[in-house]
């Protein structure tokens, strides 16, 4: 049994040297084989028709559809912010799995018929046939918003870090990479992305296991890596305090999380894209629920190298000892002090972290032209404010919560409601975008405090035993006052962003429509979540299930006497 303690003594500056020729190697295997899938599809001729071209001639397979989905989101925020959320809160995270559940039934029950019985295309060709083309090009433009924001925070965080490890230039890795996605996806149309994305997936839950394994090891078993984290308090999971105002609870985790998922799975073009594509309506929802199990196993990969990371860290913390500038460095720190003399691990774990930064480009079309909007305005006004204050994974679900929400309101109005009408939309949209966006900067500006936010104990007794300085704590001047506001408003859970801007969205839509002659429209039922729509589900596994009873169980002709 092996048992060390970590040394702890390299620093990000000179990450690159560890950085052999067989990384290099990896790395750019990664990105040739990623091309090569645009390239053999392209040969395939998927630009024979719009449809094949967009959604694979919809013809594809629910498992890879599946994969294709977990990939989507599963960016390299999950390989580096959640580990470190872990690492800093403990594992109550890994109650989303219940957000996972509910995002998966309502999506697959309620969203999955309305779509595939439209035979639509795009999420936001639904906004036009229920309300107008207003609202449809109002749902594209605040997409675009939303994905140029949600990328600024995808795409710069793994940079970085692949120009530590590499000593690559920041944007030179976004400026190449981001080439060899905009060629797989324009050559190889929906079918490329979606097997790339299986290729993709697999390589980030590789990096996870690299880490959960080598650490096994190094501990001496995943029993002292959990007691580490039991003597740390990293086990605690349930908390049912009723509060709104406390960063993560039981309720905030399972009401605010699935609000924010559903959000992005219900207007998001990528998700749906995905799920129209399959063969069938059946086809899409078992990809849903394999999905279901793929986001859990992403999970509790992300919730085991969190605690992988406190078992190796837990007496000398690398962030407060300075020796990173922040919480989302910890992940490759650790894979460097793990694997660092074992050549060709360290690339392939960056293989595995920037395959998702290569997903987001794609999918959110942030490609070279959007460079320059990202590295002036979002970098050196925004992202490294935000940095300072707030984990890499809550500035992403932030930036979700605050457009995804109205749109989710959006969406619930028009599938439940046959009353809401145009006008009764555009209001609900309107008011619920200005609320959850006044809450959300007032948020930035006025951070928590961490009675709300209750990070765990970080410590560095143990650092000076590795000749280690750690920096002086100095007195920082007295801060301005904070304003009442601040204190319940601003204080708001960020999860609680999207139920927020849903809830408004569907109190305003609703008067307005109803104030304006709603109920006396003629709705397409074809446009509205249907009973029907639930009963079919009921019929269907109703006739699997006598298909199957029967099968095992052939009826036994009489003999005649």
């Amino acid at each position: 049994m092996v048992t060390a303690d970590p040394l702890l003594t390299l620093s990000l500056a000179n990450l690159h040297d560890y950085f052999t020729a067989l990384d290099y190697i990896i790395f750019a295997v990664m990105l040739l084989i990623s091309a090569s899938i645009g390239i053999y599809y392209a040969f395939k001729g998927v630009h024979k028709t719009y449809e094949e071209f967009v959604l694979g001639s919809r013809r594809l397979h629910c498992v890879p559809v599946a994969l294709s989905l977990t990939a989507s989101f599963m960016s390299a925020v999950t390989v580096l912010g959640t580990p470190a959320e872990i690492y800093r809160y403990g594992m109550q995270y890994i109650v989303f799995a219940i957000s996972h559940l509910v995002l998966v039934t309502v999506t697959a029950h309620v969203v999955v018929p309305v779509y595939y019985r439209l035979r639509i295309t795009s999420a936001y060709e639904y906004l036009e046939l229920r309300f107008n083309k207003c609202l449809r090009l109002t749902g594209t433009i605040m997409f675009i918003m939303q994905t140029i924001f949600f990328s600024g925070v995808v795409i710069y965080a793994p940079s970085l870090a692949l120009s530590q490890v590499t000593g690559f230039e920041l944007w030179g890795a976004v400026i190449g990479t981001g080439t060899i996605c905009i060629f797989y996806c324009t050559l190889g149309g929906l079918k490329a992305v979606v097997w790339t994305d299986v290729f993709q997936f697999l390589l980030m839950i590789i990096a996870f296991i690299l880490v959960i394994c080598r650490t096994v090891a190094v501990r001496g078993g995943l029993s002292r890596i959990l007691d580490d984290a039991r003597r740390g308090g990293r086990l605690d999971v349930w908390d049912f305090n009723p509060s709104p105002f406390q960063r993560h609870t039981f309720w905030t985790i399972v009401i605010g999380g699935s609000f924010s998922w559903l959000g992005i799975y219900v207007l998001n073009q990528s998700q749906v894209q995905r799920c129209l594509a399959c063969k069938s309506e059946i086809h899409a929802k078992v990809a849903l629920y394999i999905n279901l199990l793929g986001l859990w196993l992403t999970l509790i990969c992300a919730v085991l190298s969190g605690l992988s990371m406190y078992s190796m860290f837990k007496d000398c913390d690398p962030w407060t000892a300075k020796k990173v500038e922040a919480p989302d460095q910890l992940m490759p720190y650790l894979v460097l002090e793990l694997w660092k003399d074992f050549p060709g691990v360290l690339g392939l774990f960056v293989a595995g972290t920037y395959s998702g930064t290569l997903r987001s480009i794609v999918w959110r079309n942030m490609h070279c032209h959007g460079g320059s909007v990202l590295h002036d305005v979002w970098h050196f006004i925004f992202l490294h404010r935000l940095h300072c204050y707030f984990a890499l994974l809550q500035i992403a679900i932030s930036i979700f919560g605050m457009i995804s929400g109205p749109f989710l309101g959006i969406f619930a109005l028009g599938v439940l409601l046959s009353s809401a009408n145009a006008k009764g939309a555009l209001s609900g949209l309107i008011g619920g975008l200005i609320i959850t966006i006044w809450l959300g900067v007032g948020s930035l500006m006025y951070p928590p405090p961490p009675h709300r936010t209750m990070p765990l104990h970080l410590s560095t007794a143990g650092c000076h035993e590795f000749n280690w300085t750690v920096p002086t704590t100095v007195a920082k001047p007295p801060t301005a006052p904070r304003p009442p506001i601040s204190e319940n408003w601003y204080g708001l859970s960020y999860l609680y962003l999207s139920v927020v801007g849903t809830i408004v969205t569907v109190i305003v839509g609703t008067v307005v429509s109803l104030s304006t002659g709603g109920l006396k429209q003629d709705t397409d039922r074809s446009l509205l979540f249907l009973k029907e729509d639930l009963i079919a589900d009921y019929e269907y596994l109703k006739a699997k299930a006598v298909l199957m009873y029967e099968t095992f169980h052939p009826a036994q002709e009489e003999v005649p006497e």
